[in-house]
């Protein structure tokens, strides 16, 4: 049977097929949909841990068990499993472990375009490129082969364009792999120095029988054509490169991306006239190919900013202007908001008229900081706020605190926020943190967390108390406000932000787009009473617009929150008539 599957959901699929049985994951676009389709399957357990070192420890712990484990994340989360993600390649797997790491050329949801094949180069694993859904599903399974046969985990490349776009997959059942015995070695999974002394040897003799093996392996395949000019690619960029070269080129197709093959390469290029390497990011083919002594033209001709396409390839390699269909890369503009009826909007509104400095952090909430809300200064990575805030006001003093605060969501408090607070209490520090509990990991696509009672399978379990975990920490005062009621909202922060002492502000409401929330009635805009000063449209509603002088509210997006209504002086803001 034939299906049409986004890359992801074929990832997914392949874990099935392969007989995985543990799956943990944290969300992040682009690899969400990785754990959400793979908790569809009976046979699979999965869950969200609080993070990604979290859920790389957990998918490690299954693979020393004796299972086929898994975990995603995006390129940022990979920073974060770091520290597991390195010793894993010390200590090896018992069944196989695969860990899928989506990057994001041309940052649509990311904070960097960092390139993940460097950390399979750095931690001396096996890195996997697929180049279509097909390719997902049968990457996996082929991953978990190579897994167990050389011991290590593996590395699941993938991108914004695999991850979200469509191609056919063939489905086959699904092959079970029964625990592997679990068999106690302190010298392979205790990593104390002695241990990886010895370990360090066993990486480097497998990296050495992992180089010989890619040389023959069909992962790497030459697709000959002209043989006037040559391409080595891999991924996405191999898409790219077929559909504006067609048999204009001959190509190198990369499936395996570390290591990488070095005879296979050689010859290649002794065959073609000119030689280029198309890869998104930094120059990791074309390092490779200098070091093995092969000349060809890379990033000289190619962006090592954003994402290729098939018009990049045909100016550059060509010379030719691409007529095809290709990604639309002068869209309209149309900047992402808040969405109507959204509770952070009141926060950012409330902030923005008290004038404080805040330190933003990862989410939906990070929208915050465009107008006409401009209430962000910092945002830089999961958790950053907390400590970001600390650490700016242990250097600028007593009344730096007085005029700042931090926020936070729920899912990334529970994931690196609570350390940071921690920081705070234990070295007597005085700043305000305001969590923007919206009862939902939002900016992904509405996942569970510790904090809703719900698992990722659906089942319900006992919530974190966020107040309790503040109160445990060593923070004294907290207060709970609910975002829409501003003034109250405007209050709490002018009177936390004063003590010399650290505080929280537990700013709940849910989030807007839950099925659970049932809305008021929509309002409408009396252009009678409408004097047209605008001071509805300082909340950032995309609900509310300026319409020949007046202003309008489209009763089709307003949720009735009432945040627009206390601002018009003129009182002409009333309750939507529906007509009949």
């Amino acid at each position: 049977m034939n299906r049409l599957m986004l890359g992801n959901e074929a990832v997914a699929r392949g874990l099935f097929e392969a007989g995985c049985k543990v799956v943990s994951s944290y969300p992040g676009t682009p690899s969400t949909e990785i754990t959400e389709y793979a908790a569809k399957y009976e046979e699979i357990y999965a869950e969200w841990a609080p993070n990604e070192k979290v859920a790389l420890e957990v998918a490690l712990g299954a693979s020393i068990g004796g299972a086929r484990s898994f975990c995603a994340m995006k390129h940022v989360g990979l920073n974060v499993a770091a520290d597991p993600l390195f010793v894993s390649s010390y200590t090896g797997v018992n069944g196989g472990l695969l860990i899928a790491v989506a990057d994001d050329p041309g940052m649509h949801s990311s904070q960097n375009e960092q390139d993940s094949r460097h950390y399979a180069i750095a931690a001396k694993l096996p890195m996997l490129e697929p180049a279509d859904s097909c390719e997902c599903k049968e990457y996996v399974k082929k991953a978990y082969e190579i897994s167990e046969q050389f011991d290590t985990p593996v590395l699941l490349r993938l991108s914004t364009r695999i991850s979200h776009s469509q191609s056919n997959v063939e489905l086959f059942d699904r092959e079970e792999h029964a625990l592997k015995d679990y068999k106690k070695d302190p010298a392979k999974y205790v990593m104390m120095p002695a241990n990886a002394k010895g370990r360090h040897v066993v990486v480097e003799d497998r990296l050495a029988a992992m180089n010989e093996w890619c040389e023959t392996s069909d992962l790497n395949a030459i697709e000959w054509a002209d043989k006037k000019i040559g391409v080595i690619t891999s991924g996405v960029c191999y898409q790219y490169v077929k559909e504006a070269l067609g048999d204009k080129a001959s190509v190198l197709k990369l499936g395996m991306i570390n290591p990488m093959p070095t005879k296979l390469i050689q010859e290649f290029a002794a065959q073609v006239d000119t030689l280029y390497i198309a890869e998104e990011l930094d120059p990791v083919i074309e390092t490779h190919c200098n070091n093995i002594g092969v000349r060809a033209i890379g990033k000289k001709v190619f962006p090592l900013l954003g994402e290729l396409s098939q018009k990049i390839i045909a100016d550059v390699i060509l010379g030719e202007k691409w007529e095809g269909k290709a990604m639309a890369e002068k869209l309209p503009v149309r900047p992402p908001v808040l969405c109507p009826g959204c509770p952070h909007r009141g926060l950012f509104y409330a902030l923005n008229k008290t004038k404080v400095t805040v330190f933003g952090d990862i989410g939906c909430y990070t929208l915050g900081a465009l107008p006409p809300l401009s209430s962000i200064d910092t945002t830089l990575c999961m958790g950053a706020s907390i400590s970001g805030l600390h650490g700016f006001n242990k250097a600028r003093g007593e009344e730096s605190a007085k005029n700042s605060v931090a926020v936070i969501g729920d899912s990334t408090f529970m994931h690196s926020g609570i350390t940071g607070l921690i920081d705070i209490a234990y070295n007597e520090g005085i700043s305000t943190i305001i969590i923007l509990d919206n009862s939902i990991t939002g900016m992904t696509g509405h996942q569970q967390n510790p904090t809703t009672g719900r698992t990722l399978k659906g089942d319900i379990v006992e919530k974190v108390s966020i107040e309790k975990v503040c109160e445990a920490v060593g923070i004294k005062r907290i207060c709970v406000v609910d975002p829409l009621d501003v003034k109250a909202l405007e209050e709490a922060v002018k009177r936390e932000t004063q003590v010399a002492e650290p505080s929280v502000i537990i700013s709940r409401r849910p989030c807007a787009l839950l099925k659970s929330v049932k809305h008021e009635k929509p309002f409408t805009v009396n252009t009678d009473k409408c004097r047209s000063c605008k001071q509805c449209l300082k909340v950032g509603c995309p609900a509310i617009s300026m319409k020949a002088g007046k202003a309008a509210i489209d009763w089709t997006l307003c949720v009735g929150c009432n945040l627009c209504k206390p601002l018009c002086p003129f009182d002409a803001i009333e309750a939507h008539k529906e007509e009949k």
